[in-house]
């Protein structure tokens, strides 16, 4: 699975895998199995990371199924909020020097650029 742009940018850690998931898809909650098996982190080092983020409010649960607890980032946290502009800020620099890099760089192109949306926070 190639790595995102932020992961290459900022080092392939597990917290960066696991901030990566849960910015992404935001929009859903996720069990702390789902949450290890689609960031690649083992789940005893999810364990360990999400301590923190519980304690730091980073996630919130939204609910429980059977068992399994399911959770998301905490929108209302303003660190959270910080760390996704941050996050998209990454993303968006990335993509502007590449396409500089490549002589991409050409007003009818990087308008057409501009109008892609790459998630749901840019609609």
């Amino acid at each position: 699975m190639p790595k995102s742009v932020f992961l290459q940018e900022e080092g392939n850690t597990p917290k960066n895998r696991i901030w990566n998931f849960l910015i992404v898809h935001s929009e859903y909650d996720y069990s702390m199995r789902d949450i290890a098996r689609y960031s690649s982190v083992g789940y005893t080092t999810l364990k360990e990371i999400w301590k923190e983020f519980k304690e730091k409010k980073i996630v919130v649960q939204t609910r429980a199924v059977g068992k399994a607890k399911m959770y998301k980032l905490n929108l209302k946290n303003p660190v959270v909020n910080k760390f996704i502009d941050y996050y998209w800020a990454v993303v968006d620099a990335v993509v502007r020097r590449d396409n500089k890099i490549k002589g991409e760089e050409s007003p009818h192109h990087a308008s057409s650029i501009a109008q892609i949306a790459v998630s749901a926070k840019h609609i």
